[in-house]
């Protein structure tokens, strides 16, 4: 469940703060933000942990205003609930804050986010299960590659 270190490991790798400020053109900052979602299987350990180091890294880069990011879980077994406490242990220790409660995707996600980031392969096939299909907005990516 909670890879902790091999999350934060890749979502810092993947979001540099010289690759995000190149990320928005100056015609879409005058539009609206781009959106990022991070998936997992229950929404307590790796997306949570994604989606706080990269609200860290955008805010580092002075680019948080120009993102929306959340998490959310493939299945709804841990809906409402917080994340898991090993999880919440290793946010505290890199002074990640974080107050969300997990939640399941829903296929309007898949229109509202322009990204929207699978923590391995099995999410990434649950992602493409669950798409409605080709005319969805979302950018679906394997974090990491």
């Amino acid at each position: 469940c909670c890879m902790t270190f091999e999350v934060i490991a890749a979502t810092s790798v993947c979001f540099q703060p010289s690759t995000l400020k190149g990320t928005i053109t100056p015609e879409e900052t005058m539009s609206e933000k781009k959106k990022a979602l991070f998936i997992c299987l229950g929404n307590i350990c790796r997306s949570p942990i994604a989606e706080a180091v990269f609200l860290k890294t955008v805010a580092d880069a002075g680019v948080a205003a120009d993102w929306e990011v959340d998490s959310a879980a493939i299945g709804a077994w841990h809906v409402g609930k917080s994340p898991d406490h090993r999880a919440l242990s290793t946010m505290k220790k890199h002074d990640l804050p974080y107050d969300n409660r997990a939640r399941q995707i829903k296929k309007a996600d898949f229109d509202k986010y322009d990204y929207i980031f699978g923590m391995d392969r099995e999410n990434m096939s649950d992602l493409a299960r669950l798409a409605p299909g080709a005319g969805s907005k979302a950018k679906q990516l394997l974090l990491g590659d």
